[in-house]
C-alpha cells in the first residue's frame, strides 16, 4: 500500500476543479491507494444513501438509491463513529453484490469490505464505502489509514457544499433583491435528485428550467408520454420564488366535463345538484403557488374560456358566484399532444394557446438522452430488489447493451415497466430471493415490445448530412440536400415541427417557410 503522503487526490483538494472532478479523483485515489475493486461516496438524504461518485462499480449504480433501513452494512457505518469492515464471513448482505464492473458477466464472489461514516459541520452527511475482491485485504494498517482519509474526504465534501451554498445564496439575493437568507431557495439549488441523468440534452434543459422558474411566465411543458413532466413541473415549483407555497396538480384528461369547472374554479352551495356547501377550486388551493395543469389539450372548451380569464387578469369566478375573486397563481400545463393541430380543428382556443405558451419547453424524449437509460435503469433495479425483497438485482453486460440499443417509444414509464416484468419474470423462472438475481435480454422481452407501429431507431447522425444523388445546378443539389434534412428532422421527430426545427438549429417559423419553398407538404400550422 502506497504511502499517504503528497498523494495526487490529495493535492487536488487543494486546487480549483469543478466539484464533480474533485470527488471522482479523490475516489479513484482511494481505490488505488487501497487497492480495492471499489470505492462509493454516498450523500444521505432523509433515509436514504444515494451515490455521488463511484469508482469501480458498474455505470447504473450511479442511479440507485439505498433505502438504509434495507442495507444492515449501511446502516451500521451510519451508526459508529469509527471505521467498519465486515469480514468475508460476515452474514449481512453487501449493497454491491453484483455491482462490481470487473464482473459484469459473473455474480460477485464474497469479499471484504469497509466504510466510515462522514459529518460535515457536526451533522451525518453520508458514508464512505469500499470493497475489495480479495479476502484479508483490509488489514489494521488499512483501517488506520482509512479513519485519517476520512479527514480528507469530509473537508472535500465541505468544500463542495459551500460552493454549492454559494451559487444558491447568489442566486437567491438575485430573486429577491439581495435577500441572501431565502431557505427554499437554498434547499432547491441543493435537491434535484428526482430527475436523474448526465446527458448533454438533460443537462442544457435542466439548466433552461432552473433560468425560466425563476420567472412568473406560465410555461407549457412538451413532451411524449412517459419522459416525466411532472417531475420538471416540480422542479419548475421548487426553483421559483413560490417554492414555500403549495404545487397543485390538475390532471385534465381525469376531470369529467360536467365537473371541471367546479374541481378548477369551486362554487357555491346550490350551484349545482349535490353541492351541499361552498367549495374552493383548485386555483384557491394553489393562492401564492403553483398550478400544474397536466394534459391540458383535454380541458372542455366553456373551462377554457374561464382558465384564459383567470391568466389574463389573475381572476377566477367560482360556479353559481356572483363576484369574481383575484388569485396569485402561477400556471405550468403540460401536453402531449400538438396543441396547434386543436387548434387549427376547433377543440382548442387559439388565444388560450398563445397565453399557456409564452414559454414552451420541449422535454427531449428517452433515445435523445445519450448514456442516461443505464442510470435509470439503476433506479428502478434497486426499487424492484427492495421491493421484491431480493438479495441483489443487477443487468448483464447483454441486457445493458439491449437497453442501450432500444427506442423506448414509452420513454422512462416503460423502462421502469421493463425493468419490473423482468424481476418478476427472472423469479418466476426459478431465481431465489437469496441470489444474486442477473436479468439477461431474454426476460427484458424487447423485442416483444418492437412492433410495426414504434418508430424505428434514429438514424446514424451523419446520415442527413450525406448528399443526396442529384445531377443540375449548383442551386438544385443545395435544395435537393435541404429537402432530405428536413425530411429526415421530421421523420425522426415523427412530425413534431418544433423538434425538428430545434434539431435543424431553426426558428420554427423559418423551418415552415424553408419547407414552402422546397415544396414539402403537410405542415402543421
Amino acid at each position: 500500500m502506497n504511502t499517504l503522503k503528497n498523494a495526487p487526490w490529495l493535492v487536488d483538494l487543494a486546487t480549483e476543479l469543478p466539484a464533480n472532478l474533485r470527488l471522482q479523483r479523490l475516489v479513484g485515489g482511494l481505490r488505488a491507494h487501497f487497492c480495492c475493486g471499489a470505492v462509493a461516496l454516498l450523500r444521505l438524504e432523509e433515509d436514504h444513501l444515494l451515490p455521488v461518485v463511484v469508482d469501480g462499480l458498474v455505470s447504473e449504480s450511479l442511479g440507485r438509491r439505498f433505502a438504509v433501513q434495507q442495507h444492515p452494512r449501511l446502516a451500521a457505518l451510519l451508526a459508529r463513529d469509527e471505521v467498519t469492515c465486515f469480514d468475508h464471513d460476515s452474514q449481512l448482505p453487501d449493497p454491491y453484490d453484483g455491482l462490481l464492473d470487473a464482473l459484469v458477466g459473473e455474480p460477485l464472489p464474497v469479499h471484504d469490505c469497509m466504510g466510515v461514516a462522514l459529518r460535515v459541520d457536526g451533522r451525518p452527511w453520508g458514508v464512505l464505502t469500499l470493497d475489495a475482491l480479495e479476502t484479508g485485504t483490509f488489514d489494521a494498517t488499512a483501517r488506520a489509514e482509512l479513519a485519517d482519509c476520512a479527514v480528507h474526504v469530509e473537508a472535500a465534501v465541505r468544500m463542495t457544499r459551500l460552493e454549492q451554498e454559494n451559487r444558491a445564496l447568489s442566486r437567491a439575493g438575485s430573486l429577491h433583491g439581495g435577500d441572501a437568507d431565502d431557505e427554499p431557495a437554498l434547499r432547491a439549488a441543493l435537491d434535484d435528485s428526482e430527475i436523474l441523468g448526465h446527458s448533454q440534452a438533460l443537462a442544457q434543459l435542466l439548466q433552461e428550467m432552473k433560468l425560466v422558474a425563476t420567472s412568473d411566465l406560465p410555461v407549457l411543458l412538451l413532451g411524449e408520454t412517459g419522459v416525466g413532466k411532472e417531475l420538471f413541473a416540480r422542479l419548475l415549483h421548487r426553483h421559483s420564488p413560490r417554492a414555500a407555497r403549495p404545487l397543485v396538480h390538475v390532471n385534465c384528461a381525469a376531470l369529467p366535463e360536467s365537473l371541471a369547472e367546479s374541481e378548477l374554479f369551486g362554487h357555491r352551495r346550490g350551484a349545482f345538484s349535490g353541492a351541499v356547501t361552498d367549495r374552493p377550486g383548485r386555483f384557491e388551493a394553489a393562492e401564492g403557488g403553483t398550478l400544474f395543469l397536466d394534459e391540458v389539450g383535454e380541458l372542455p372548451l366553456p373551462v377554457q374560456a374561464k382558465l384564459l380569464r383567470a391568466l389574463q387578469n389573475g381572476e377566477i369566478q367560482r360556479l353559481g358566484a356572483d363576484a369574481p375573486r383575484r388569485v396569485d397563481v402561477r400556471v405550468v400545463a403540460a401536453t402531449n399532444r400538438h396543441l396547434r393541430d386543436l387548434v387549427a380543428a376547433g377543440s382548442f382556443r387559439a388565444d388560450l394557446y398563445h397565453r399557456l405558451s409564452v414559454y414552451p419547453v420541449p422535454i427531449p424524449p428517452l433515445r435523445e438522452r445519450e448514456g442516461d437509460v443505464l442510470l435509470l435503469a439503476g433506479r428502478f433495479l434497486e426499487q424492484n430488489r427492495a421491493r421484491l425483497g431480493l438479495r441483489s438485482l443487477r443487468l448483464s453486460g447483454e441486457a445493458q447493451a439491449a437497453l442501450c440499443r432500444y427506442h423506448w417509444p414509452g420513454n422512462i414509464r416503460e423502462l421502469e415497466h421493463v425493468i419490473s416484468r423482468a424481476a418478476l419474470k427472472a423469479l418466476s423462472r426459478g431465481a431465489r430471493r437469496s441470489d444474486i438475481v442477473t436479468l439477461e435480454p431474454a426476460v427484458l422481452d424487447l423485442d416483444a415490445l418492437q412492433g410495426p407501429g414504434l418508430a424505428p431507431p434514429a438514424p446514424p447522425p451523419d446520415a442527413a448530412l450525406a448528399a443526396p444523388a442529384a445531377s443540375g445546378t449548383l442551386r438544385e443539389v443545395v435544395e435537393a440536400c435541404q429537402r432530405q434534412c428536413v425530411g429526415d428532422a421530421l421523420a425522426r421527430h415523427k412530425g413534431n415541427w418544433a423538434r425538428a426545427a430545434r434539431a435543424l438549429d431553426l426558428d420554427p417559423s423559418n423551418l415552415h417557410k424553408l419547407a414552402r419553398r422546397l415544396g414539402i407538404k403537410n405542415q402543421r400550422n
